[in-house]
């Protein structure tokens, strides 16, 4: 089949769980993404407090049932403001809302337990909106071996790859990118000409922070930073924080909610500065150090790093692009995916309207590197 170029409508809500963000976009044959518009649709009140209860393992298999169809009834909401606007797309992809993921090699009778659940019924996105709908795109990585994340990586390097269409400055044949996305989990991909691209979860990115800015003062995320920027990094606390596990072990590697849960949270708010301020500033300093300490022990041996490109929200976060600042090689270049022509808010967005539109065409759309995946695969199911 010819490919040719394609209207998407791409859905999906992170970690965070802060919003449905959609994005109405024009996917090209060279794999290029144009966001036409993108709108970050709030979720129901009701709806986002049965998610995070479902985070928590508070609800039955009933309301799990219930909630699958009622997330697809959201998430056709936010579809439609944009159908409104433009038209109907050639298709709707859709990441859907990651209720838990269990990327390890635990097994039962000698079959494999590893597995993923997004839920957002997409027979309900379907009929609401009248297209058709690509979806669940974790699940054949996971069942080719791998960890069914992180997959924006190949987007990641169809747009910084040599050559490729966002790499507008003319030294980028020079240049090797870690791709940086700060969402609810961080996660970084590594463009370089020196080695196949790879990529992995860094550690957490605005989980913690966002839990705490909630619990000590009501806000449901630290806008811009400001109160991290008015407290004092807890150095002895920090460094207890460093030591978890997760930060050592070697990639691929995968983390989300099911690991930096609440109760692991309140776990740690056991040693914690009294100062709530103080914990705001530790938290983004956290994930800002982890970030780097990411990169010396998994990346900086294996390839040299010129520019971290960061996304998501952290992106936002003046208090955390300061720490990075501080913490990375001073050598290393610091810029955000804006000054690439790509959204901060809504690249995750435009990589799953590629990802669709790789599906659609039948194109391999995992890198085994970076999910250690036995093979490309095409990922994503179609409903119609």
């Amino acid at each position: 089949m010819e490919k040719e170029s394609k209207t998407v409508i791409a859905l999906m809500s992170g970690t965070s769980c802060d919003s449905i963000d959609a994005g109405f976009c024009e996917v090209n044959p060279d794999l290029s993404v144009k966001l036409l518009k993108g709108i970050n649709h709030p979720y129901p009140e009701h709806i986002r407090a049965r998610l995070f209860q479902a985070f928590r393992g508070e609800i039955n298999i009933k309301e799990l049932c219930q909630l699958n169809f009622a997330v697809g009834k959201c998430f056709a909401d936010a579809a439609n403001i944009l159908i409104g606007e433009f038209g109907k797309p050639d298709f709707i992809s859709s990441h859907g809302q990651t209720i838990y993921h269990y990327p390890y090699d635990e097994k039962i009778d000698n079959i494999s337990l590893k597995s993923t659940l997004q839920i957002g019924e997409s027979s309900v996105i379907a009929k609401e909106t009248g297209c058709m709908v690509i979806s669940n795109f974790r699940e054949t990585d996971i069942a080719y071996g791998g960890q069914g994340a992180p997959l924006v990586c190949f987007a990641d390097e169809k747009w910084w790859g040599r050559g490729r269409i966002h790499a507008h400055d003319e030294t980028r044949d020079s240049k090797n990118f870690a791709i940086q996305n700060i969402g609810g989990i961080s996660n970084v991909t590594v463009i370089s000409d020196e080695c196949d691209t790879f990529g992995f979860d860094t550690g957490c990115g605005n989980i913690m922070i966002d839990y705490c800015t909630q619990k000590f003062f009501g806000q449901k995320y630290d806008k811009d930073g400001e109160i991290a920027a008015s407290g004092k990094v807890c150095e002895s606390w920090l460094d207890c924080l460093l030591q978890d596990e997760y930060y050592f072990i070697e990639p691929p590697k995968t983390t989300g909610r099911e690991y930096f849960s609440n109760k692991y949270i309140e776990n740690i708010l056991k040693t914690a500065p009294s100062e709530p301020k103080d914990i705001i500033t530790t938290l983004t300093a956290l994930t800002a150090k982890t970030i780097a300490q990411a990169y010396e022990r998994f990346i900086y041996p294996s390839v040299h790093i010129d520019t971290v490109v960061i996304g998501g929200g952290g992106a936002y976060n003046k208090t955390m692009m300061r720490f990075l600042k501080n913490y990375l090689p001073k050598r290393i270049e610091l810029k955000t995916h804006e000054d690439y022509g790509i959204s901060n808010n809504f690249k995750e967005v435009m990589a799953f309207a590629l990802l669709g539109y790789c599906n659609y065409y039948g194109i391999p759309n995992n890198l085994p590197c970076c999910t250690g995946a036995e093979k490309r695969v095409v990922l994503g199911k179609v409903t119609y």
